[in-house]
């Protein structure tokens, strides 16, 4: 059964006549009888009774002219919409991120992309690296922002930035009281006490490895989920912690740690991961593009 069939039954129920039928749908008057022949034939029973000068919708050709006719509505309503997703005047995006570069980077992103792409919704998912990553395997998001390296061998990624890896100190630290522009040695942490991200946190695997490139291990006195929680223990003289650059860049206040560069100026690379070979829609590259734009 194909859809033109459907068309060819409801012109024929509309005109009661092979002739115009055939007319109006701009095909010759035996090719629409052998179609309709070939249909009947297919689902078994008889949609029109033809007479001399008249064609008879039967009764099961008016059940079947009423949900074909039901059937095209929703293929052309179908066809709109995903007219309107593929010309961006509507749709939907699952965007996952990590809650560091969500509630510094998303801000700056999403009111240009709202005007932009007003009718296309954004829908946040802000979690842990390991369970982004599980999101986007499993289809869950369409595109994450999330820092390398990338745990899930399925996933590709595009660079967004990379962002320079800054020390935070108490207030009171002799490290804080040193010159701004000196830098900081990382080996020489080693026997500081350490307030880390938890678990599962993309940040937590970039300091470590900073302090194991560096010969130690590091004391870990505090963990937290929250970054700003981090930096709060940091001001009020608990430890000392690794944070990016655009956390350092907009603290302000009394109750606030001191910010010192490293030797070597390490990094880390925030990335745009998705999945591999899964399509990515129109709404995705502009988002991705104005992600880019905006970032850079």
């Amino acid at each position: 059964m194909e859809l033109r069939q459907l068309q060819y039954a409801i012109q024929i129920a509309t005109e009661k006549n092979f002739s115009r039928a055939a007319e109006k749908l701009h095909i010759a008057q035996p090719s629409l009888s052998q179609q309709l022949s070939k249909l009947e034939k297919e689902i078994g029973v008889l949609l029109f009774q033809r007479n001399t000068n008249s064609v008879e919708v039967t009764h099961a050709g008016s059940v079947f002219v009423e949900k074909a006719q039901i059937i095209l509505d929703r293929v052309a309503q179908l066809k709109k919409e995903m007219e309107d997703i593929s010309q961006m005047r509507k749709g939907k995006l699952v965007v996952g991120s990590l809650p560091i570069t969500g509630s510094h980077i998303l801000p700056l992103v999403l009111p240009v992309f709202h005007a932009n792409y007003p009718e296309i919704e954004v829908v946040l998912i802000e979690d842990t690296s390991a369970n982004l990553e599980s999101l986007i395997s499993s289809g869950q998001t369409d595109i994450s922002l999330l820092t390398l390296p990338l745990e899930e061998a399925s996933l590709s990624c595009q660079t967004l930035i990379e962002e320079e890896i800054c020390l935070a100190v108490p207030p009171q630290h002799p490290l804080a009281q040193t010159d701004e522009n000196r830098r900081i040695s990382v080996a020489d942490l080693k026997n500081e006490p350490f307030i880390l991200l938890k678990k599962g946190q993309g940040f937590r695997t970039i300091a470590l490895d900073l302090c194991r490139r560096h010969g130690f291990e590091p004391h870990i006195v505090f963990e937290s989920s929250n970054i700003g929680t981090v930096q709060s223990l940091v001001a009020a003289g608990m430890g000392i912690a690794f944070v990016p650059s655009m956390i350092a860049k907009q603290q302000a206040g009394s109750f606030t740690p001191v910010y010192r560069h490293l030797e070597g100026a390490p990094f880390r690379t925030l990335v745009i991961a998705y999945r591999k070979g899964r399509y990515l829609s129109k709404a995705a590259e502009a988002f991705i593009s104005t992600l880019t734009d905006v970032v850079k």
